[in-house]
């Protein structure tokens, strides 16, 4: 009987524990030993291995975060812990592996694809920065916090005539930002791909004071670099934008981080979704004897993309949906 192994790595993602759950019960269907991972990579180099069978996998479908465990692992970067963690899959005797995780993650499973064990990525990260797949599992779940959390600041920002920064995660990627502030109906998106100075930020807070507008929701990805001024150094770009507009005089500017919150939470109907479709996906491909890919969505369809690939920029920004912002904010 085929023994494969399924672990999560990096940061969490609201539809881990779907994707999990998928990947068990597909696997036991097709006369698969499955087992996880704890702790990601770093589980690996341990050793801590678990068997899962259908009953171990039950009723998480509906939980946010990951059941066994996530870690972000320097060691599996050395050659030393890539010899253990090689050493795992020699003890436990493993078939294939399936790794659900983003970039980072998905490199250790072309490493360990490079270095004989067939691995399948599943692309999970809520910044939606994965080259090749439309969406990632937790990019939906995350946005609809986003809004909620937009939703709620608007109404004070409403009552006390205020402009409120709010910043959302996303280092490299805007997409959360984008999508988020669009669906929030924000004034102003500032996200990595569109360097911005804060002058013209101040610029369009005061036109809109002058078209009668009373309030401001400003969106900021963390990664946002304005352009021509250096972020206060050991603070948040959000607060460095919100400064800005409070000493340029043109609104009072409360900032909120949203930080975590945009990680937790049960999983959307989307998101769970494309987690149990992707997972399926990602068993069935193993069980071809196909692997160094990662399973992904392409429009409606589940496709596979090598995991050669992954560092490639994912072109999951619109800058048509960045210029429909402003277009709607007016």
């Amino acid at each position: 009987m085929p023994r494969i192994a399924v672990l999560t790595s990096g940061g969490d993602s609201p539809g881990m524990n779907a994707a999990i759950r998928a990947t068990v019960r597909c696997g036991s269907e097709l006369g698969l030993e499955m087992f996880g991972v704890k702790r990601g990579f770093a589980g690996l180099i341990e050793g801590e291995l678990v068997p899962l069978d259908n009953r171990a996998v039950g009723g998480i479908i509906e939980r946010g975060g990951t059941i066994l465990y996530t870690a972000r692992s320097a060691e599996f970067l050395t050659e030393e812990g890539q010899g253990h963690a090689l050493a795992t899959v020699r003890k436990w005797q493993l078939d294939g592996l399936i790794v659900i995780g983003g970039n980072g993650s998905l490199k250790g499973a072309r490493w360990l694809q490079e270095q004989g064990l067939p691995a399948v990525g599943i692309p999970a990260s809520i910044d939606n920065d994965i080259y090749g797949t439309t969406m990632a599992i937790g990019v939906d779940t995350a946005l609809n916090t986003v809004v909620e959390g937009l939703n709620r600041l608007r109404d004070t920002a409403v009552s006390h005539e205020r402009a409120f920064v709010t910043e959302v995660m996303g280092r490299t990627s805007g997409y959360i930002a984008l999508m988020g502030g669009l669906a929030g109906g924000a004034e102003v998106v500032l996200i990595p791909e569109v360097p911005t100075a804060l002058e013209w930020v101040s610029r369009q807070v005061e036109e809109g004071l002058r078209k009668g507008k009373h309030h401001s929701i400003i969106v900021v990805a963390e990664g946002f670099a304005p352009k021509g001024t250096k972020p206060e150094k050991g603070s948040s770009i959000g607060r460095t934008v919100s400064h800005f507009l409070e000493e340029s005089g043109s609104i009072e500017t409360r900032l909120t981080i949203l930080g975590h919150l945009q990680r937790g939470g049960s999983p959307t109907a989307f998101d769970r979704i494309l987690a149990c479709r992707l997972g399926q996906a990602a068993v069935r491909l193993l069980s071809e004897g196909e692997s160094g890919v990662m399973a992904a969505l392409s429009g409606q369809q589940v496709v596979t993309i090598p995991l050669a690939k992954i560092d490639r920029p994912s072109g999951n920004v619109n800058l048509e949906i960045y210029n429909l912002v402003y277009a709607l904010a007016n």
